[in-house]
């Protein structure tokens, strides 16, 4: 299954190796999902992350895009044809979005569901990283049991 993952929750993994976020990605690369990634979104994802505000103390910039560049190599890439904008509040997450209709991902993974309410219309839930976590395992614990 494809997921999008928006900017906070690559934020948050970087920034602690104790929350859900940095559990989700590392889990990288997994069977169970693959993360869609449009050029839009991982410019996106480079100029946040190498915000000072956003380095962690052990990261460089060097790191965090060797980070970025992996996680590009690991990706499903997907050109966006067709813009609906504008359907969220903020133009950045209606990118965030575009990426997720046009690889027909299942979940926007992301800190900030209100910002993605209306996404159902599409066929696409928001969900947090820890809710997403709990999906996978229950769907493994399917797999085992069925």
């Amino acid at each position: 299954m494809r997921v999008v993952l928006d900017t906070n929750v690559l934020v948050s993994a970087l920034k602690s190796d104790m929350g859900a976020s940095f559990a989700l990605i590392s889990r990288l690369p997994s069977e169970k999902f693959q993360i869609a990634l449009s050029v839009p979104l991982y410019l996106e994802y480079q100029d946040v992350l190498t915000r000072d505000e956003n380095m962690s103390g052990g990261s460089t910039q060097k790191e965090i895009f060797g980070f970025l560049r992996y996680l590009c190599s690991i990706s499903y890439k997907q050109d966006v044809f067709f813009l609906w904008r504008p359907f969220l509040k903020d133009p950045k997450d209606d990118m965030i979005l575009e990426a997720a209709v046009a690889s027909n991902s299942k979940y926007i993974v992301t800190h900030n569901l209100k910002d993605f309410r209306g996404v159902e219309r599409f066929g696409i839930d928001a969900i947090k990283p820890a809710d997403f976590l709990k999906k996978l395992k229950e769907t493994n614990n399917e797999y085992i049991n069925g």
